[in-house]
């Protein structure tokens, strides 16, 4: 019986044997689909699809649209570098108590009836799509979080400043130049500019509302602490905070919104020690480079935001420790017959990385890291330890801006050292740079100068004080940090 035959008898065949079995299927297939129908729509309802399609295209804070995955992987690969991996990265990380010890300061407070409860923490960060984990970088993160915030010009404002100097009971003594006599005052009235939007000036209440129930912490040296009293004079001006001082940490609690702001004092960022060390006696101070800071690294989980600062203690005396071995110095060496292997300048770079990939491998940290970068100085005829001086009006122009080499190469570094932490990431944290280093070059006249005391020409021992052409004026451009960091806050959290 050939194939045509086959067919015939199956169709003869197939009223009596087959059609109740088809009713049955199709009754089967239709109930399916209604099912299926039914699913579909709960489950549009409740996940959008364009909901997930714009999570694997947009970033948390973005207004911009990445037309695909491989053109953020283009553009990534287009602006990052590749660096070689110098030094040794086996970090050690102290598992601290950072949560239980941020709680109890909560309760604490709570228990003297300041504050009604305990605080829940929320999460203050969104991750990025796993597809952009390992590509995405500072240069990046602008890209697709709107515009460039680093590259502008600075414009007069005769709005004036937040705050003044006698409405900001936390400004440190030093930084407060009208109160120490300086007599112009422009210096606080010129606003950064970017060039393609513009920088909102801080807004005190959005601030505490951003940051509800969660906790900021400023970590480094004292340049990072004129950025925490710049954000401390701000705030104080819509709400007193209940102040808490400790030896390892200074907190500003804001009963409104439940925030807390915390300072950790760290010069290196990583583990230091003045005691005695191989041929290096005790008192000159030592500097661990493969070794995070222990204090940072013992609260870090209770904290939502950290803005992270570093560099200028490298131009102190120290040594420098890395794999257990002394491999340099700045302004201290046993002499020629010992050879150094590596400066004050790469043991930043090596510091810089060990802090930042302890961060980013914790596997408890979730938070976002925003590094704030090399603060230029702006001595002139000298070095801060030697006679240097500064002082202007207003914001140079780039004919005039004289190039700083030591602030170019340790900003280099910097940078090199935020990509390879980048490359190491492994956990659900972020590390952002707030790129301040090509603006603030052009602030000569920020600066206190000789103006860090109310007596300026009377030292000690009867000689004029040296001038202070690192720290910054309160208020003044400094206050422009903290725009930038509100700026990042509302592009991450947008309402």
């Amino acid at each position: 019986m050939n194939y045509k035959d086959m067919n015939s008898v199956s169709t003869k065949e197939s009223p009596k044997s087959t059609y109740p079995k088809t009713i049955l299927s199709i009754l089967a297939s239709v109930g399916g689909l209604a099912v299926f129908l039914l699913l579909a729509s709960t489950l549009l309802v409740t996940h959008p699809i364009g909901a997930t399609i714009r999570g694997y295209f947009y970033d948390s804070g973005s207004t911009r649209r990445m037309d695909s995955v491989s053109d953020a992987v283009s553009e990534s690969n287009h602006i990052v570098n590749q660096f070689e991996h110098k030094g040794n990265s086996n970090l050690t990380i102290s598992e601290g108590h950072g949560n239980e010890v941020i709680s109890q300061d909560r309760k604490e407070i709570s228990d003297s009836g300041q504050i009604e409860s305990e605080i829940t923490k929320e999460s203050s960060v969104a991750t990025f799509n796993s597809s952009l984990d390992n590509v995405v970088d500072s240069d990046l993160l602008n890209y697709v979080s709107g515009c460039d915030l680093y590259h502008g010009k600075w414009i007069y404002d005769s709005t004036g400043p937040l705050y003044t100097s006698n409405s900001c009971p936390v400004l440190s003594p030093r930084q407060n130049c009208q109160g120490n006599g300086r007599p112009d005052k422009d210096y606080e009235n010129w606003r950064w500019k970017p060039s393609q939007c513009e920088l909102p000036r801080f807004d005190a209440k959005k601030f505490l509302e951003l940051m509800r129930g969660k906790t900021l912490a400023f970590v480094g040296d004292s340049i990072a602490r004129n950025q925490m009293e710049s954000m401390m004079c701000i705030l104080w001006q819509v709400e007193v905070p209940i102040k808490r001082v400790g030896r390892k940490m200074r907190r500003f609690y804001f009963k409104s919104t439940s925030t807390l702001i915390v300072r950790i004092w760290s010069s290196w960022l990583v583990h230091q020690t003045p005691e005695p060390f191989d041929f290096v006696p005790a008192g000159v101070m030592k500097v661990h480079l493969d070794i995070p800071d222990e204090r940072l690294m013992e609260y870090i989980t209770g904290f939502d935001v950290i803005v992270l600062s570093s560099g200028h203690w490298f131009a102190k005396p120290s040594v420098y420790i890395l794999n257990n071995e002394i491999v340099g110095g700045q302004l201290w060496w046993p002499g020629p017959d010992r050879k150094m292997k590596i400066n004050n300048i790469e043991a930043f770079g090596v510091s810089v990385e060990t802090s930042l990939t302890a961060i980013a491998t914790h596997p408890n940290y979730t938070g976002l890291t925003i590094v704030r970068s090399f603060s230029p100085d702006h001595y002139s005829g000298g070095a801060w330890n030697t006679g240097g001086l500064c002082m202007a009006k207003g914001p140079v122009s780039d004919g005039e801006l004289v190039e700083n080499g030591f602030t170019n190469v340790m900003h280099e570094k910097q940078v090199a050292g935020f990509k390879h932490a980048m490359k190491k990431r492994t956990n659900k944290s972020k590390l952002m740079l707030m790129d301040i280093t090509e603006a603030f070059s052009y602030r000569h006249d920020g600066h206190p100068g000789p103006y860090k005391s109310p007596n300026p020409n009377r030292g000690r021992d009867g000689r004029p004080l040296g001038q202070d052409c690192l720290h910054w004026c309160m208020p003044g451009p400094v206050d422009t940090w903290n725009e930038m960091l509100l700026e990042i806050l509302r592009r991450e959290n947008p309402s």
